[in-house]
């Protein structure tokens, strides 16, 4: 069982520690929730630029440390990049975070402010319990990307098959214009991230653009 998991949840892979949320969409009806989190991408895109003007990504601890996990799953990191490094990449070349849906902005945001990997799962997309695991031989999966190989990748799974990777995520739990509901899930190196740390980041988040409720986790 992995600790702060919401239901059973098996972990192959050392070294890792899930922190889960689910999230609520709030109703919006006097439309404040866009510029709420436009202002909220612009701040998090302006301190990731800031607190790290100057700085070797490869030197930063968290990234650092990401990049070693993946090393461990089997996958080459600067070939196949962590979902946060390379989002922080794209941010720190000037890029802005889009406007996806609600809660994957503030997924996005999550992400480039805790140098980790964030994924969104439209809540009843899956089924417990989960594993986690490195990708084996021929395994592969509908990603964001099209079709993408899963071997020696960081793997999250149900029953049914692969689900998501700390790299780029899966077409069956994605969020949908209709999505109310998700489950956050953060990929968080331990003793690195802590999951108190990423909640409390999570939290913040949420209180500077009140878009969403935590309703469990």
């Amino acid at each position: 069982m992995s600790v702060g998991a919401p239901f059973p949840l098996h972990q192959e892979l050392p070294g890792w520690e899930l922190f889960w949320a689910l999230l609520e969409v709030r109703p919006d009806p006097e439309g404040a929730g866009a510029a709420q989190l436009a202002a909220l991408r612009r701040e998090v895109c302006e301190l990731a630029r800031a607190s790290l003007e100057g700085i070797d990504l490869s030197a930063h601890a968290t990234v650092a440390a990401m990049r070693k996990l993946f090393r461990a799953a089997g996958t080459d990191p600067t070939r196949y990049r962590p979902a946060s490094e390379a989002l922080l990449r794209r941010v720190l070349k000037g890029e802005d975070l889009p406007e996806i849906h609600p809660l994957v902005d503030v997924n996005n945001c999550l992400s480039v402010e805790l140098a980790v990997p964030c994924c969104v799962a439209t809540e009843g997309t899956f089924t417990p319990p989960l594993l986690f695991r490195a990708g084996l031989p021929g395994e592969s999966y509908e990603s964001l990307r099209g079709p993408f190989n899963l071997e020696g990748k960081p793997l999250l799974l149900d029953a049914e098959g692969p689900l998501d990777t700390p790299i780029t995520g899966g077409v069956r739990v994605k969020v949908t214009p209709e999505t109310r509901r998700a489950w956050l899930v953060a990929y968080l190196p331990e003793g690195v991230v802590p999951r108190e740390r990423c909640a409390a980041a999570l939290a913040a988040l949420l209180a500077r653009s009140p878009v969403a409720d935590v309703t469990g986790g």
